[in-house]
């Protein structure tokens, strides 16, 4: 049953937050204490009806109070204190329930968020985006909304049954009975309810992440949706997933919107019972005028709350709902372990040997397959062929991206998975073929290869990767703000940057997917000067569909459908006349 699931997540909730149980503890007891005081009141009106009603003879004379005038000011002491208890105690589970709401939903967002990044690439390509975003986002304030206001309501609810049905059948057992019939109507009501309800909410979860996932989309896109004027077909397309997702909402609230009548209907029928037969037990002289008062008073306060119980419980099913996504998502199991626990030798030079590597992609199937070469240490090497013939799987496979699924591959004479991954990637200066910025400055982003380096080290790998020409000319300098995703950069500008935070990072083993793609002719050979001036002492692993930027590796590797087809330096490879020597002459024009 959903209902049982939903239960089950709160159990599951209840186990992670097992280290606020001291927390929670407090708040409950403040949510206690609280609602004992609230329902006192009422009794005090009942026995306040009493004094009037018998003076001499009242319950309260009895505690050597002798005149009315003396219990009245004794009863109003008395509610001075109860009032003044209710509202400390109300003071202290709002600050309870909500401090702890804060510091939980905090604590998850950040847990899942380190979570989802030790996850491989294999995991983010499969997920949505947008779907990941709603989950640290929205289903944890979810969450939140319901630990600052839900869990209080729930507590008090019950101990409001347990202690006035204490005075109850303290004071007429045949009118508890009677007052409390409907109750097991309300929590039938409740539990038919979690029933009902759980898979619309689950519905509407998936409805967040599906409208999340679009926006994310179409503001990341928003460039290319004005080139093609498509500025309508996605408003359309934002609408209908904004009506799907109305919708979903619409068949939950139509459910919790049809149980708070019914509730109404029971709490009037509980009601009747005590005012009606308390009524004719107090004229017979059966039942004192003030039980008579406390029993009417305490009536509504024990069946009215409960009218609310339909809120409480939509917002319980909304909370565990985004509890089952959130642990789903902190369940998921990571496929690429950090457990290695070698450290590479103190004169390591950067020597990368990949030993009959295997590895396809699900779904579409591209890959490499028994890819073997050694890269010896402070050698370039460099990966050419056509789109799809598997150069960036061997980078990613290199940084631990994706696990090969047979072979293996060795950074200095030690298997990678026995590196530990900050070992391992702190070795790799890496810069893909759409770098990737941070929204910040200049320096910021450069600085993200080494947080602690000063400025003259951030100057001088801004001049390595030729863009402090372009820093220089900017008002701002390296505080100008490169917006997000570097989007206030020209595509050159922004792959400098990405070349400049990997040179800052100083690494042994230095990895370009396509460095230079993205930049004009004069720039890329100021780069490639450069970059022969850095991979001195250097091992450099290049992918190229510029031949022009590759001649001078000392190992060029052409592949083709995951598979080495050709192998040398440039003159040999020229010599051979194969897929390089054509190549090379379609890109000099000098092919037939």
């Amino acid at each position: 049953m959903e209902s049982q699931s939903s239960f089950a997540s709160l159990l599951r909730l209840m186990r992670y937050a097992r280290g606020y149980r001291r927390r929670v503890m407090l708040a409950s007891a403040s949510s206690i204490i609280n609602k004992l005081f609230d329902i006192a009141p009422e009794i005090l009106i009942g026995i306040a009806i009493d004094v009037v009603v018998n003076k001499d003879t009242s319950f309260v004379a009895s505690f050597g109070f002798d005149t009315p005038q003396q219990q009245i000011l004794a009863l109003a002491v008395l509610t001075f204190f109860i009032w003044a208890g209710e509202s400390l105690f109300q003071y202290f589970y709002l600050v309870l329930w909500r401090n702890l709401a804060q510091d939980l939903q905090a604590d998850m967002r950040l847990n899942a968020y380190v979570h989802m990044q030790k996850q491989s690439m294999s995991f983010f390509e499969d997920s949505s985006t947008g779907d990941l975003v709603a989950i640290l986002n929205d289903d944890v304030n979810q969450l939140e909304r319901f630990l600052d206001g839900g869990a209080n309501e729930i507590i008090q609810v019950f101990v409001s049954v347990i202690a006035v049905g204490a005075v109850f059948f303290y004071l007429s057992p045949i009118i508890a009975v009677l007052a409390f019939s409907p109750i097991p109507l309300i929590i039938w009501g409740a539990f038919f309810f979690l029933h009902r309800a759980s898979p619309l909410y689950a519905e509407v979860r998936r409805r967040v992440g599906v409208l999340s996932g679009r926006l994310q989309n179409n503001i990341g896109g928003i460039a290319t949706i004005k080139s093609f004027t498509a500025e309508q077909i996605e408003a359309s397309r934002l609408q209908a997933d904004s009506s799907a997702y109305a919708d979903s909402n619409r068949r939950a609230i139509a459910v919790s919107s049809a149980f708070i009548p019914v509730i109404r209907m029971a709490v009037l029928a509980g009601f009747l019972c005590t005012f009606v037969l308390g009524g004719i037990k107090t004229l017979d002289g059966e039942l004192g005028v003030g039980a008579y008062g406390v029993l009417v008073f305490l009536t509504q306060r024990l069946l009215w709350p409960l009218t609310s119980l339909a809120q409480t419980i939509d917002l319980f099913e909304r909370a565990m709902a985004s509890t089952r996504r959130i642990l789903g998502l902190l369940d998921t199991p990571v496929d690429i372990r950090d457990d290695g626990n070698l450290k590479r030798p103190d004169k390591a030079n950067g020597t990368v040997c990949f030993d009959d590597v295997s590895f396809r992609y699900n779904g579409n199937g591209a890959g490499v397959d028994g890819f073997s070469i050694q890269v010896p240490g402070g050698t370039t090497l460099a990966l050419v062929g056509a789109t799809g013939s598997g150069k960036s799987t061997l980078i990613k496979l290199l940084l631990r991206f994706y696990s090969p699924r047979s072979g293996g591959i060795s950074l200095d004479g030690i298997a990678i998975d026995q590196l530990p991954l900050s070992d391992l990637r702190g070795a790799i200066g890496f810069v893909s073929q759409e770098p990737f910025l941070f929204e910040g400055s200049i320096r910021e982003n450069i600085a993200y290869g080494d947080p602690r380096a000063d400025e003259s080290a951030i100057i001088l790998a801004a001049k390595q990767a030729e863009a402090w020409e372009f820093i220089e000319k900017l008002v701002d300098g390296l505080d100008t703000p490169v917006g997000e995703r570097g989007i206030k950069l020209s595509g050159g500008q922004r792959q400098r940057l990405a070349l400049a935070r990997a040179l800052l990072k100083d690494p042994q083993l230095l990895v370009l997917d396509e460095a230079t793609s993205a930049v004009d002719n004069e720039t890329e050979a100021a780069i490639q000067r450069s970059l022969r001036s850095i991979a001195q002492g250097r091992t450099v692993i290049m992918i190229a569909h510029r031949l022009s930027t590759v001649v001078h590796a000392e190992q060029i590797v052409v592949l083709a459908d995951g598979k080495i087809v050709e192998q040398g330096d440039h003159q040999s490879l020229l010599a051979a006349k194969g897929h390089y020597h054509s190549q090379w002459l379609v890109q000099t024009g000098r092919a037939a």
